[in-house]
């Protein structure tokens, strides 16, 4: 099948999650045989790399300086679809057109006014639930985007049935032909990493123990929540630091809820790492938290799990049909801070139950989100929408 994707996001362009979906799915269902072509924007020159049947096109975002984020947006959808334009006029057709998210929405739109080609779109997430609420014009202007897309396109893909269940409520949207396919992880890509000590000895004694967070630093990932467990958590146990990795708007506060808090010399805040920085982190720390007040899927926690580390969750989203708690991780209610350091205490004194979780989440990652079932289930979809 030739495959056209979409994608604001893409590597090494990283904003969130949809980038590494987009990165494993392209890759697996090239691998499979299937010729994918993914259109993304950068901020930059244009750019363009392929192998094998693959090929990656990025586009320049703007022709001229945006004036809002909206405005940027529909630059860079029109650049795309200039770009779709140009590559089957040279000649290439496609079976299939996969949509990532409202930031592709126009360009979905304006291909099916030209080309009789299927689409089929991901909802990653909602504005709805990326900020609790619709609170302003532009939140507004998302959302009613977003409806817009669930109801021109047929075929609809979601990462949880928690997003199924949002999608069907909040635009209304029958869940017929609302397909949940989970986010997948590479289980071995961590295997050949070693644990650098010396890399370890930058942020903690070898006596310590080393809580991590990685994720963008906004208030929808809960990390004010972890910022008030941490008195807890030293009160009954010392030797441990807490290590803060990802950048975004709500650092500073953070930061001075450290402060407040008194435990700013037990926190170290990195900003942004890169992979590879992040793949030496996972293999160096003994427990991964992710206290997100809304996560449509959380690919982290598959991350955390792969790294061997037992995984401290909220309940929120799909981190609660990842996690089964006191199983492959740890569960608390969502936003409950005391509760939070309970979960963490309670690994740190009991090695028996951080090894038993760590086990049995490899048995989830093999059963569940090996990309090549995904990309299989995918696929499954494609044929769907091609054949109505």
């Amino acid at each position: 099948m030739n495959i056209l994707m979409f994608s604001w996001e893409y590597p090494p362009r990283i904003i969130g999650g949809i980038s590494r979906v987009v990165y494993h799915l392209s890759r697996g269902l090239s691998e499979q045989g299937h010729n994918v072509t993914v259109i993304t924007s950068i901020d930059g020159e244009e750019e363009f790399h392929s192998s094998d049947n693959k090929k990656i096109y990025s586009v320049s975002s703007y022709y001229v300086k945006p004036i809002n984020f909206i405005n940027s947006v529909l630059q860079m959808n029109l650049s795309m679809f200039e770009k779709a334009v140009e590559i089957i006029n040279n000649g290439e057709m496609f079976d299939i057109i996969h949509l990532h998210d409202w930031l592709v929405a126009f360009v979905g739109k304006s291909m099916a006014r030209v080309y009789p080609i299927r689409q089929v779109c991901n909802i990653h997430s909602t504005e709805y639930g990326r900020k609790a609420g619709i609170h302003n014009e532009i939140q507004s202007f998302i959302n009613n985007v977003e409806k817009k897309m669930v109801h021109a396109i047929k075929h609809v893909i979601v990462n949880s049935m928690y997003m199924k269940n949002e999608v069907n409520t909040l635009f209304d949207r029958t869940t017929e032909n609302i397909h949940v396919i989970p986010n997948g992880i590479e289980p071995d890509r961590l295997s050949l990493i070693p644990r650098d000590m010396n890399f370890r000895k930058k942020y903690a004694q070898d006596n310590e123990k080393i809580v991590f967070f990685i994720g963008r630093l906004v208030n929808e990932k809960g990390v004010h929540v972890l910022m008030d467990a941490i008195p807890i958590v030293l009160s009954k146990y010392r030797d441990v630091r807490f290590i803060i990795a990802g950048s975004g708007p709500e650092r500073d506060t953070l930061e001075k809820k450290a402060i407040d808090n008194g435990v700013a010399d037990r926190v170290h805040f990195t900003g942004y790492i890169d992979d590879e920085e992040l793949y030496k982190m996972y293999k160096c720390v003994d427990i991964a938290v992710f206290p997100s007040l809304y996560e449509p899927f959380g690919i982290v926690a598959l991350e955390a799990m792969v790294a061997n580390l037992p995984v401290v969750v909220s309940e929120a989203g799909g981190f609660n049909e990842i996690v089964t708690n006191r199983y492959n991780g740890m569960k608390f209610r969502t936003g409950r801070s005391d509760l939070l350091a309970d979960c963490i205490i309670e690994l740190l004194t009991s090695p028996e139950l951080a090894a038993e979780i760590t086990k049995n989440a490899w048995n989830t990652i093999y059963e569940k989100y090996k990309w090549s079932a995904i990309v299989e289930k995918t696929y499954a979809v494609y044929e769907l929408a091609k054949n109505d």
